[in-house]
């Protein structure tokens, strides 16, 4: 017969602090003398012994995306008024691109929108992300192109 005396027999008893000064845990229970943490029910959470704690180092991030794709919207009106005063040449294609570099959207910026708000007589033709059905109408009422791309039918 094996020996009952195997490491899955033997159970480790459980340390019972506070119970006198023979158990090595009485008197103080292993906390030490006086201060805060001698105390029930007082936890220091994050402290770092008066170094800039962790989650103070980090940057914040809170509820922004970090992914989050920027999306500028344009108007109708603004558009005409950025065509009167010669920041846009209606002559040649609106993309993205020419935005940027006339420096009407933020370089961050990775879409635009055209909304409808505002009147546009001039003859333009933009390529944008996205569009409002209105302002498609618009566009094409005064006699100018809008094409919308990745769009799905």
């Amino acid at each position: 017969m094996p020996s009952l005396n195997t490491l899955n027999n033997v159970k480790t008893k459980k340390i019972r602090v506070g119970r006198g000064i023979g158990s090595g845990k009485g008197k103080t229970s292993g906390r030490g003398v006086k201060g805060q943490k001698s105390r029930s029910g007082v936890a220091i959470k994050s402290f770092e012994g008066g170094q800039m704690p962790l989650y103070r180092r980090l940057p914040k991030r809170g509820f922004n995306p970090i992914k989050k794709s920027i999306i500028s919207v344009i108007n109708l009106g603004y558009l005409q008024k950025l065509i009167d005063t010669s920041k846009i040449n209606s002559s040649e294609k609106i993309n993205i691109e020419t935005l940027k570099k006339s420096k009407i959207v933020r370089n961050s910026t990775r879409k635009f929108k055209i909304l409808s708000t505002g009147e546009i007589k001039s003859k333009v033709d933009i390529e944008a992300d996205y569009s409002s059905k209105s302002a498609i109408e618009k566009i094409k009422k005064a006699g100018g192109s809008i094409t919308i791309k990745n769009q799905t039918k």
